[in-house]
């Protein structure tokens, strides 16, 4: 992830776009490009959504390659380290989701009951 960003970076500063890489505007190019991840799932059935063709399989990957491009440069803007934010967030999931009351189940932490 930290060559990710180095490169990002560098790309950036060569082209001179670092001007237009606020914080609110990769955030919203992100939400463009996590959309249209979601677009390419439109109206197909779980099982389609598993076994996508090729061409949608490759637009599918680019799609995913924008949004991780926008979100490695959003966490570089915030000074924010994504692998130790993502560490974190999986140790907070564990105890929230604890496998003997999660494990097959599709509810929120807070609707386990005791």
């Amino acid at each position: 992830m930290d060559e990710l960003i180095k490169e990002l970076k560098k790309f950036a500063k060569a082209r001179d776009r670092e001007k237009f890489h606020s914080p609110k505007n990769i955030s919203m190019a992100l939400a463009v490009e996590a959309a249209e991840t979601t677009e390419l799932f439109q109206w197909l059935s779980e099982d389609e959504s598993r076994n996508l063709d090729q061409k949608t399989l490759k637009k599918q990957e680019k799609e995913i390659d924008d949004v991780r491009i926008y979100l490695a440069r959003l966490a570089d803007q915030l000074g924010i380290s994504p692998i130790k934010a993502d560490m974190a967030k999986i140790n907070k999931n564990r105890k929230k989701y604890p496998v003997r009351k999660s494990r097959g189940i599709a509810k929120k932490y807070s609707e386990f009951g005791r």
